[in-house]
């Protein structure tokens, strides 16, 4: 029945999808019969309406796509318009050669032009086909001749005006994207002219908007309006030819145009040298320059051609001690500028820098919130984590966040070893993914360095192969320009390291160097919190003496053993063993020899036991094993196997060696109970029978068996 449907829905959908090109088809053939020829009737008015409202549809359907369209919606656009031109060139000429018969290499054209090569192509064949049809049944032109021939110019004129069309399309996306590149460098090289950003830093990054390109871009645009604003009145105010904003690069060797309102159309938009010009004396001086009676031959820089003005003020943007820009006034005419006007420029001078350093304490703070939220979300990813494992992974997340990088490790130190090792290591091609698990002795490499220090390094975060090493020479590297390797601290007591790596340079540069610091300091913070959940952890499952589980964790392990033998219908066995005569062992060899003791039982049954089985200490000398997937003739074998060996173990004592023995008892399950207190309470009876028959024996738990020894 589903596929049924399925057939049905897909029929429809074919119907629906063929239904144009099919009328446009029936559209052809009532011209190609010479419906177009003959007189115009009720029917023919029914078609021509019937080619209006489809062709109405089809190109609606193209202007309401936002991307290329179909395949289909493009020929069709193109059949529809093939066949209406056809027809009124035979209504109005009766023949395809007439007057008006170049309109077909217009509508190829067009064609070729608004739609994709292949439907274009498509259209093309459409209106070649249809042409020597219409020729060859409507017109009886048997010649070949007038065929080719149109088929040659359609065909030409489609080739020529997509290649033409493409080639300028491609060259104006080509110029576009060049201008749009230009102007955004314009813009990032304000940024730091303005130290709105780090030298070297956001042309250097993979993303084209991120939230910090975007910042600088508005606190650039924030800038220039208000400068503009200034400039402009001062233009107007003070009667100038132009007044303009000079500002230095980030590398102090050159003035260019900041901002200027003009009314000259000869201004000079390159950068220039400092030293060009009568504006050097400004930047030489750090003092305003007052000029007139200017020659043409004068060099006034931000001009093109030869000099257009006979007065001008430069005043100097004076920051810390440093010339900044410079801030220059000119007039056509041959007039001073007063002490008043002088003074009025400097004001506006003085205006332009604090609009900048408005900008600049914004772009500061704006960071600092964006800094603070990432800290924030890393604090919370952090404090959630419990587990050594999911505070490492949150720690590299957040890093993320804060830099770019490719990859990552963090190393724990020993310091009782005075050992390193990779703990984790993230990267996406895995270059360094084997390092997991990896251990070095305390060396001269830069992990090393980091934790005798306690400081980030390599000082600048980039990283010298020639001459440093990051772990050991026996595990290298990858050869990545950046590195910074960041201590994690706690207490002031180093636990280890974060290792970053990027492929482009200057990942790590001061804007985000403090932050990861920061984010460093909260790992370390939670690494050890981790350590310590997990010492918890173990002290509250873990019986001190022998590192096995205690009472209340194999209480715990027990409920989901049974609770898995009842579902699946598997065998589960429980041993309970203990040490013969014990208390005699305490009082003639004293208590830490006992311990001594349990201890060695405690090594015996970890190597006895599967990794399935679970052990447990019980208490005093007392010992439970659960053995999944172990019926009773397994769980005889292993009680077995546990008190042949202590049997043959000779333990060391000031008062001399001595040897022990114990006794087993063993119950499985279902036959000796169905739920754990009831397997444990067999298993114990078993044990007491073991006890009552001579010790140093196994017994598996029987009605029998009890019962007799009960009895007895």
């Amino acid at each position: 029945m589903d596929s049924l449907v399925r057939a049905s829905l897909a029929f429809r959908r074919l119907v629906r999808a063929g239904s144009g090109f099919a009328v446009t088809c029936g559209l052809a053939a009532y011209v190609v019969l010479g419906g177009a020829t003959a007189p115009i009737t009720a029917l023919t008015v029914v078609l021509g309406l019937l080619w209006a409202v489809l062709l109405g549809k089809r190109l609606r359907a193209k202007l309401r796509l936002t991307g290329d369209a179909p395949f289909l919606l493009d020929f069709e656009l193109g059949a529809l318009l093939a066949v209406g031109l056809d027809a009124m060139l035979l209504r109005y000429d009766g023949t395809l050669s007439g007057r008006f018969s170049p309109a077909i290499f217009v509508l190829v054209a067009l064609v070729a032009s608004f739609g994709r090569p292949a439907p274009g192509l498509a259209v093309v064949g459409w209106v070649v086909g249809l042409d020597a049809l219409i020729r060859w049944k409507t017109l009886g032109e048997p010649s070949l001749e007038a065929l080719v021939t149109q088929a040659g110019f359609a065909c030409a004129f489609a080739m020529l005006n997509l290649a033409l069309l493409r080639a300028e399309v491609a060259r104006i996306r080509v110029t576009a994207r060049a201008r749009v590149e230009r102007e955004i460098e314009r813009l990032r090289e304000d940024a730091r002219s303005y130290r709105l950003l780090g030298a070297g830093e956001a042309s250097g990054s993979a993303k084209k908007e991120d939230a910090e390109e975007r910042l600088a871009r508005s606190s650039v645009e924030e800038i220039h309006q208000s400068v503009h604003y200034a400039l402009e009145l001062l233009r107007r105010c003070l009667d100038l030819h132009t007044a303009v904003l000079l500002w230095r690069n980030d590398a102090g060797t050159h003035l260019r145009i900041s901002e200027l309102s003009t009314g000259s159309d000869e201004i000079h938009d390159a950068p220039f040298s400092i030293g060009d010009g009568v504006l050097a004396a400004v930047i030489a001086k750090k003092e305003a320059v007052l000029l007139e009676n200017l020659r043409p031959s004068y060099k006034v820089p931000y001009y093109a051609g030869a000099c257009p003005v006979r007065a001008l003020a430069a005043i100097p943007v004076v920051e810390d001690g440093v010339v900044r820009g410079v801030l220059a006034l000119d007039r056509v005419d041959n007039r001073p500028f007063t002490p008043h006007e002088h003074e009025l420029a400097a004001q506006a001078a003085r205006y332009c820098l604090r609009a900048i350093q408005n900008e600049r304490v914004f772009v500061q703070l704006e960071r600092a919130k964006v800094e603070q939220g990432k800290l924030y979300r890393a604090a919370q990813a952090l404090g959630a984590a419990l587990s050594e494992k999911d505070v490492l992974e949150a720690g590299v997340r957040a890093a993320r966040e804060i830099a770019s990088f490719d990859l990552a490790a963090v190393t724990i130190f020993d310091e009782a070893t005075r050992t390193h090792e990779v703990c984790a290591a993230q990267s996406e091609g895995g270059e360094i993914d084997d390092l997991v698990g990896q251990r070095f002795k305390h060396n001269a490499g830069l992990v090393s360095m980091v934790v005798t220090n306690k400081f980030p390094l390599p000082y600048k975060g980039e990283l010298d192969t020639a001459h440093q090493v990051v772990l050991t020479k026996r595990l290298p590297w990858p050869n990545l320009p950046s590195l910074l390797v960041l201590p994690l601290m706690h207490h002031d007591r180093p636990l280890g390291t974060l290792i970053l790596g990027a492929r482009r340079r200057h990942a790590f540069g001061d804007t985000v160097r403090p932050t990861l610091e920061v984010l460093a300091s909260h790992l370390a913070v939670s690494l050890s919190n981790a350590r310590m959940v997990h010492k918890l952890e173990t002290m509250a499952t873990t019986d001190g003496l022998t590192g096995l589980f205690n009472k209340r964790a194999m209480l715990d392990a027990a409920a989901q053993k049974v609770a898995a033998a009842k579902r699946f219908g598997r065998p589960l066995s429980v041993l309970v063993t203990d040490i013969d005569f014990f208390k005699k062992v305490n009082d003639t060899y004293g208590h830490d020899v006992g311990d001594v003791v349990i201890k060695g039982l405690g090594d015996i049954l970890k190597r006895q036991k599967r990794t399935t089985d679970v052990v447990a200490r019980f208490g005093g000398e007392e010992f439970v094993i659960l053995c999944e997937q172990t019926d009773e003739q397994g769980a005889h074998q292993l009680a077995e196997r546990i008190r042949e060996e202590l049997g043959k173990t000779v333990f060391h004592s000031t008062n001399g060696s001595l040897t022990v023995t114990c006794s087993v008892g063993a119950a499985t399950f279902p036959a000796a109970g169905a739920t754990w207190d009831e397997l444990f309470k067999s298993a114990d009876e078993a044990l007491y029978v073991s006890k009552r028959t001579g010790r140093n024996r196994t017994t598996v738990w029987s009605p029998s068996s009890v019962a007799r020894i009960k009895a007895g």
